[in-house]
Formats: C-alpha cells, sequence, structure tokens
C-alpha cells in the first residue's frame, strides 16, 4: 500500500511525524513524505528531530508570500507528481494552504483523501481566516475523517459526512509533545543545555509565554496584545518570553513595541524542542495558536486564548483554557486576575484533545483497508430549512446585450434573482 502524506508547516510538520512513522512501524504500508516547502527550513528542522527525510521536496514558497500564488503551484505539481506516485491514498493534516492545495488536486485526480484534525469548527469562514475556509474544502474532498474529539465528530456529521467515515482518533500533536517531554525528562545533557540558553528565566517572577501570529490579529490585534504585555511588564513579579514570528506583519510591531524593556525577552523563533521546553517552565501561555491550546493541558499549564473565537472550544469547557480576546483593557485584567489569585475559570484537568496514541489509531484503521470504499461527504439542507424557490423578474433582452437605451415594450427575458441566482 502506497500512502502519500503532504506536510507543508510545521505545525504539519509536528502533527504529521507520528503518523509517518506509526505507518513505518507497519509491514505493507509505505508511506511517501512530500514537503510543499510552505515553511521550507521550520520544516526540515522537525522532520529532522522525529528522523524522517521528505521523499520529494516542492520548494514552492513564493517570495511574495501570495497564497494564490502558492495554492495554484501546488496543486499543479502535485498533480504532475501523482501519476509517477501511484498512490493509494493521500494523507493532509489540518487547515493550511498546503493540505487544501493537497487535496484539491487529489480530488481531482479522483484520489483518496485522509484528513486528520478533522471536524474543527468556528462557524465563521473570518475567523480564524483562511483556516476555517480551507477546513470547509478540504472535508468535501476527503474519504476518511480522523476527527480529535466527539465534539469534531459531531461537526463533521452535522454536514452530512457519513457515520461510518469518521474515526475519533485524538489529536497527533499529543503524541508529537509527549515524545518531546519523554526526551527532556530523561536526556541530562540536552536538559542542561537549555537551562543554560534560557537562563534569564531563573527567579521567583511568573513566567508568561507568549505567541502571536494568525493573520486575522494582523495590524490592530498584534499592536493591542504589545500594549497589553507592555502594561503587565510594569509590574516587575512576571518575566515575559515572546518568541517573535518572523512575519514582517507580526515582527516589526513586536519590535517597535516592546524592544528593550525590562522584563520582557524577545527571543528567535523556537525549534519545537525548546518551545516544549518553554511551555514546561512558563506558569501561563498566551496564544492565538491552535497548537499551543491542544499541547499545554498535557503540560498542566493554563492557557489564554487572544482570539475571539476557538474550534477548540473542548479546551474552555474543559477549564484548562480562557478566550480573552485581543482588547489591551481586557487582556491586562484577564492575566492580572490570574496572577493575583482571582481568576475562577481556569480549573485545570485532563487533556481533551488526546492521551499520545492518536497516530497508532490512523495508522490501525489506513492499515485495515476499510477505507477503499468510503464515499465523500454528502451535500445536505441544513435541518429545519427549505430551498427558497428563486423570485423572477422580466428582464429585457436588450440589458442582456449589454443595452442600455431601451424601450418600455422591449420582449423580456426570465432570469432567477432569489437565493442562488447567478452563483456559481
Amino acid at each position: 500500500m502506497r500512502v502519500g502524506l503532504v506536510i507543508g508547516t510545521r505545525p504539519e510538520a509536528i502533527k504529521m511525524a507520528p503518523v509517518v512513522r506509526a505507518l513505518k512501524a507497519r509491514g505493507g504500508i509505505a508511506p511517501i513524505v512530500i514537503s510543499t516547502g510552505q515553511h521550507q527550513q521550520l520544516v526540515e528542522t522537525i522532520l529532522e528531530f522525529f528522523d524522517i527525510k521528505p521523499d520529494y521536496n516542492l520548494g514552492l514558497m513564493p517570495k511574495s508570500g501570495s497564497l494564490n500564488s502558492l495554492y495554484a503551484n501546488i496543486v499543479e505539481r502535485l498533480d504532475n507528481l501523482f501519476p509517477e506516485l501511484n498512490l493509494d491514498l493521500l494523507v493532509v493534516q489540518g487547515d493550511t494552504t498546503s493540505a487544501t492545495a493537497a487535496a484539491h488536486a487529489a480530488f481531482y485526480r479522483k484520489l483518496k483523501v485522509a484528513h486528520v484534525e478533522a471536524g474543527l469548527r468556528t462557524g465563521r469562514l473570518d475567523s480564524p481566516w483562511p483556516e476555517e475556509w480551507h477546513r470547509r474544502v478540504i472535508a468535501v474532498s476527503s474519504n476518511i475523517h480522523f476527527a480529535p474529539t466527539p465534539a469534531a465528530r459531531s461537526c463533521l456529521i452535522r454536514e452530512g459526512v457519513p457515520t461510518e467515515n469518521v474515526i475519533v482518533t485524538g489529536n497527533t500533536v499529543i503524541d508529537a509533545l509527549l515524545s518531546v517531554v519523554l526526551r527532556l525528562r530523561t536526556d541530562a545533557a540536552l536538559k542542561a543545555q537549555l537551562d543554560a540558553q534560557f537562563d534569564f528565566l531563573a527567579g521567583t517572577e511568573k513566567i508568561l509565554l507568549v505567541t502571536i501570529h494568525r493573520r486575522e490579529n494582523f495590524g490592530a490585534g498584534v499592536e493591542n496584545v504589545c500594549r497589553a504585555l507592555k502594561s503587565l511588564a510594569r509590574r516587575g513579579d512576571v518575566k515575559i518570553v515572546l518568541p517573535v514570528h518572523p512575519n514582517p506583519n507580526v515582527k516589526a510591531q513586536v519590535l517597535r513595541f516592546l524592544s528593550g524593556l525590562k522584563n520582557i525577552h524577545l527571543i528567535p523563533p523556537a525549534d519545537y524542542v525548546e518551545f516544549v521546553y518553554l511551555m514546561e517552565r512558563s506558569d501561563l501561555i498566551l496564544t492565538d495558536s491552535g497548537g499551543v491550546q491542544e499541547e499545554a493541558p498535557s503540560l498542566n499549564k493554563p492557557v489564554f486564548i487572544l482570539r475571539n473565537t476557538t474550534e477548540r472550544s473542548e479546551a474552555v469547557a474543559a477549564g484548562v483554557a480562557q478566550l480573552i480576546g485581543t482588547q489591551t483593557e481586557k487582556i491586562v485584567k484577564a492575566v492580572s486576575d490570574f496572577l493575583d489569585g482571582r481568576n475562577t475559570i481556569i480549573r485545570g484537568g485532563a487533556n481533551p484533545f488526546g492521551d499520545g496514541r492518536a497516530a497508532e489509531r490512523i495508522a490501525e484503521f489506513i492499515a485495515s483497508g476499510h477505507w477503499r470504499q468510503a464515499p465523500s461527504a454528502r451535500l445536505i439542507t441544513l435541518p429545519g430549512r427549505k430551498p427558497r424557490r428563486p423570485r423572477f423578474q422580466r428582464v429585457p433582452l436588450q440589458i442582456l446585450a449589454g443595452k442600455n437605451t431601451l424601450s418600455t415594450r422591449a420582449r423580456g427575458f426570465t432570469v432567477g434573482s432569489g437565493e442562488g441566482a447567478g452563483r456559481a
């Protein structure tokens, strides 16, 4: 059995590495790793840590950073590559441009698609953008949906995915996280190296780990977060650690507002092992990252989510995370309440996103071959809503021909003007 796995970004590399390793451990499966190059260097570092070497590296990240160019290039290159690979199944993960374009290309080739981390939804196409749209496109292109939680499974079923095509596995990021934690706790030399690298963390101050990078936070969102951190740093009883994302839309504002401030440590982007170490050392994590929302509960670290919505509501419901948005005053109040013992929302508890065996479950299902007859999602009408009949109006033929001087007696032509009229 030949199984392709497409990886484009650092989060995909982290979450797909356990799947690649689980498939390799099974006889009769040839996993073929395809790197799109969306996050070229970051992906290489992650895969090297997990002892994985891509079989194909497309190197497609456009210098302009245009998502349209990247999407089109991935579709074209994979379309040309698929006949050569002769795959039985293509596996994509999450909601990136690479995953969406790969599912698109596979759909056009009538190649079966399995989606890892399927079913996450906010219900808003603009938050997160463009990831929410990506998830929906991938869902209708996929035959198998590996949902991380029962809630994600329910979302897919409501959208018309046959129940037999949805398998609840847990999230593979927990598999990756636990393997790194094990190494940190057993490799004394590595631990000593990281202690020395981050020696500024020593002391009695509370450590706040902050990450921000999402597109919907570019501009005002990043600025508001920076103003909040600047205010919190004046407390004197905290150390704020912020790995600065390389995207210019984030980096420029972070450096402008926070460079040189006491109690704020701006550091280069951390590799995965470094970041897990920082999570373990922290007392509170502020983030707009989806992956961090999933990982932190396994380390018993409370999370404040720098967004107005989250597709990982399980963490909020479990009392291990809290939505605080990106308004400066709300961030300062939420963090101050937590530090001063006034928070009543964060309760702590078990991680709702997995137990470290998600990749094993995915590999077992793929090896079973049950997916070979799986259909794609059905199109459905939402319960309680009937399609509206189009309303019609009479439009003179001269208008359709582009003429704008008409006789009121001109012969008309009937076209729809109601819901759905004129839409592709």
